[in-house]
């Protein structure tokens, strides 16, 4: 890794990793020798993305992909042997001076996979051929706004983003996080674990605490130890459910996404939001348990390449109310999370273990 900064004197980082090539086909005709994936934000989409930038490495002999990204979570990529520079910028960042690196990179293309504003601006100064993202926009605004369900199935947004490349095809194998080798779980592998992740960015997505405290004493009761994880924003939801479920530990920390990804590795089974962990917890191989709230599945940003159990409440025809979340229910009585009972998830996930 080294550091240089921009003409402002702002810091950004670039990590390196060469590696090896390998594949055996291009695009009409075409083979790529240098591509840039630009999915700046969040946690969950980043991780969302690691097939496709696998599928490109097998798919187009000897090219190099980079990819661009926000620092805060450039932890997701900054390991993955398939990437051979990140580039991590921040929210502030004046990208002037990193501009004109990537154009002199000379890409064959660029894929935009967040295609917003600043993204697209971002492709303008490159000034190379784009493949965007199709966003079903309209399809989210119909759901949320008028309920009107024009989603033909559930598509992974994995899918949604090889999509926006023609010719490129999947390998049908599940998400990846690569955590340093010198960054280990120091948890008794003896031990039966199941991990609860009760954080997420938006309330109208949080299960109550009080319903994880019960769902975790009754799983201590079944022989599991409970392990609690979250970031920096999540440390007083933890503190506060690991306190009322007996023997469990708490492991939230200050994002530090490899350590939660090392110990989450001990788990029989994670239980959660959809969340960022939600992801990072597929991406570690870990079989999930997601409660959805103001979300649902149709949107696409569902656990991926795992064993999984969405937990919603299909009784409602307030749901969704959001494609991203809320800070609060606009109805007023949050139902789409609070008659999804502690009995009833623990009943599903009793079932959903007997199965792994």
């Amino acid at each position: 890794m080294f550091k240089t900064t921009d003409w402002s004197g702002r810091p950004f980082n670039i990590w390196l990793d060469l590696q090896g090539n390998n594949g055996f086909t291009g695009l009409n005709g075409k083979n790529p020798n240098r591509i840039l994936i630009i999915r700046l934000s969040s946690l969950g989409d980043v991780l969302l993305s690691s097939p496709l930038i696998r599928a490109l490495k097998n798919q187009f002999s000897g090219v190099k992909v980079d990819f661009l990204v926000r620092s805060e979570y450039a932890d997701a990529v900054k390991f993955n042997p398939n990437i051979n520079v990140v580039y991590a910028i921040s929210r502030s960042d004046k990208t002037k001076f990193l501009m004109k690196i990537l154009k002199e990179n000379r890409y064959d293309f660029l894929l935009d996979l967040q295609n917003n504003i600043r993204t697209r601006l971002i492709c303008r100064s490159i000034n190379a051929k784009t493949y965007p993202f199709s966003k079903p926009t309209l399809q989210k605004y119909l759901l949320v706004k008028f309920k009107i369900n024009r989603f033909r199935d559930i598509k992974p947004i994995t899918h949604r983003y090889a999509e926006s490349l023609p010719e490129l095809k999947l390998d049908g194998k599940g998400l990846e996080f690569f955590v340093p080798l010198k960054v280990q779980s120091t948890l008794d592998s003896s031990k039966k674990y199941i991990g609860l992740c009760p954080g997420s960015k938006h309330f109208t997505k949080r299960w109550p605490p009080e319903y994880f405290v019960e769902l975790g004493n009754s799983l201590s009761g079944l022989g599991y130890q409970i392990l609690i994880f979250g970031g920096k924003d999540d440390k007083t939801i933890c503190e506060s459910i690991s306190s009322g479920i007996g023997g469990s530990l708490n492991l939230s920390n200050d994002n530090n996404l490899f350590q939660t990804a090392a110990d989450m590795k001990n788990c029989k089974l994670i239980i959660c939001n959809d969340s960022g962990l939600m992801h990072t917890a597929a991406a570690s191989g870990i079989p999930v348990v997601s409660i959805f709230g103001s979300s649902v599945k149709e949107f696409g940003f569902i656990p991926y390449g795992v064993p999984n159990l969405i937990l919603e409440n299909n009784s409602l025809s307030c749901r969704p109310c959001s494609h991203i979340g809320r800070s609060r229910c606009p109805e007023g009585h949050f139902k789409c999370m609070r008659e999804i009972t502690p009995g009833f998830v623990t009943e599903n996930v009793t079932k959903f273990l007997s199965g792994l």
